[in-house]
């Protein structure tokens, strides 16, 4: 799958200067809720990610993704990983004090298997505060999934597995370290 076509397709493929959630200054952006308002293309991306995680051998009764951006996405890997039902798509919200918290309508029985779904991972901060949040309410992740894995190491996420769809390293910069070239842009935070 062209991933970076999809994104191109749906128009949620930016260059510039942005200021990324990570802090990160890129001179690239992939909008993915451009992207994922689109239900043929987030079917492709959910459909992709489930049969990615069906190859690795993972097998999960829920998905969590980080509200409000892996809220689609976790659902519609849900429903391409199980397609009897079984795959619930829960989220983890913002809990007021830099974490995330499962909210009190969802529940996880202790050990419960779940697959931890994001967009676009740079750091890795949100889907791993949504980790830990399903964690704190009893379940065990067995993998992280993402559309696209920009970060600069590839392999595992702090020990967690981890399936994308596609490794696209954009350029990343620290505050400090933006080039002269990069900096002329227009910034836009995203």
């Amino acid at each position: 799958m062209d991933v970076l076509a999809l994104y191109r397709e749906a128009g949620a493929y930016h260059e510039g200067h942005f200021l990324l959630a990570s802090g990160r200054h890129s001179p690239k952006f992939l909008q993915s809720t451009t992207l994922l308002q689109y239900p043929h293309l987030t079917e492709r991306i959910g459909q992709g990610l489930a049969e990615k995680l069906r190859e690795a051998g993972v097998h999960a009764t829920v998905t969590v993704g980080p509200a409000m951006g892996g809220v689609v996405l976790a659902y519609e890997v849900a429903r391409h990983l199980n397609r009897q039902g079984g795959t619930r798509a829960i989220f983890a919200e913002k809990d007021g004090q830099g974490g995330m918290k499962i909210r009190e309508a969802f529940t996880l029985a202790p050990g419960e298997l779940f697959v931890a779904v994001e967009d676009v991972l740079t750091t890795g901060g949100s889907v791993l505060r949504a980790v830990r949040a399903a964690e704190a309410a009893g379940g065990t992740c067995v993998t992280i999934a993402c559309i696209v894995d920009r970060r600069k190491e590839e392999g595992p996420l702090e020990g967690y597995p981890l399936v994308s769809l596609a490794r696209l390293t954009f350029d990343t910069y620290l505050p400090e370290e933006v080039p002269d070239w990069l900096a002329e842009r227009p910034l836009q935070k995203i």
